[in-house]
This record gives structure tokens, sequence and C-alpha cells, in this order.
């Protein structure tokens, strides 16, 4: 089931993310984030756009969401998405069925460019990305250091309009 994030999930979340700070460069945060900053990001963002859960017999497996782009007014229908998936359940279309129910939610608003930036190596990430129809635009070379390597990141767009 695919529903919207509360605070209640924070924990749930905290647990999926962390494993990916800990121990990988897909995201460039490098200390692990407690339950009520996460609780704090899920109020935060939900004010704006939506972030969801996927929820599997009464466990949160997964999530997504989108931030704003940039914080200039030009950039207003643009944003940026995120999925993560429990590493248990990787593999099982719990990150395309996520990444479908919010793009379906940021058209319906209207929305014109999703933007997934994607640290590399990711071919994980770049295989969901391309099936949902984003498109690589841009590789930033050594933009992140995490773990004493240097880390490039890729961004592909989902023109919505």
């Amino acid at each position: 089931m695919i529903r919207l994030a509360t605070t209640a999930d924070a924990a749930a979340i905290a647990t999926i993310y962390n494993h990916y700070v800990s121990s990988s460069t897909i995201t460039f945060e490098e200390q692990i984030v407690g339950i009520d900053e996460m609780a704090q990001r899920i109020v935060s963002v939900g004010a704006q756009l939506p972030w969801y859960v996927f929820e599997r017999a009464g466990e949160i497996v997964g999530y997504a969401y989108a931030t704003p782009w940039r914080a200039r007014s030009a950039y207003r229908f643009s944003v940026e998405s995120t999925v993560y998936v429990a590493r248990e359940s990787v593999g099982k279309g719990i990150g395309r069925q996520l990444y479908s129910a919010l793009i379906a939610e940021l058209r319906r608003r209207q929305l014109q460019v999703v933007i997934g930036g994607i640290s590399q190596p990711n071919e994980a990430s770049v295989v969901l990305h391309e099936r949902l129809g984003f498109v690589k635009v841009a590789l930033f070379k050594r933009v992140g250091l995490k773990f004493d390597q240097w880390i490039d990141v890729g961004y592909w767009e989902l023109q919505l309009g």
C-alpha cells in the first residue's frame, strides 16, 4: 500500500535511510539521521510536496518524496525527487511503484519537471529513472567526497508537461 508519510513513520524511514548513510555513497549525508530530525523533515516536505511510503504487512519498506529544485520563484515548477527502498526489499518493484505514484501527483499539481540526482556509479537507480522516462542531462565530476573517495553525480530529468 502506498500512502502519505506521517511523523509516525519517522523511525522506519530513518532506519531505511541510515543504512545508506552509513554504508554507501548513494547519499552524501555523512551523519546518521535521528528520528526527531526525520520527523521534522517529513513535516517540512509534506507541507509543500508529497512524501509517500510503501507499507507492506504493516512495515514501511520504502519511501519517495519531492522537494523544491531551487529556492528562487522562477524554479517553482521544478522539483527534485528522492526514493529509497529497504535493502531487503530492493529489486521488488517498490521503487518503481513509489516513483509512479509520486510522478502522478506531481503531474496533478501541474509541475513541469522532476529532476533526479544520482551519485555514480548507481546502475539500479539509473535503470529505475530511465524506465520511468527520465533522461540524463548532466554529469558533474568529483562533486562529493565520502568515505575518502570522490564521487560524480549525474542528473536525470523527466518533463511532466
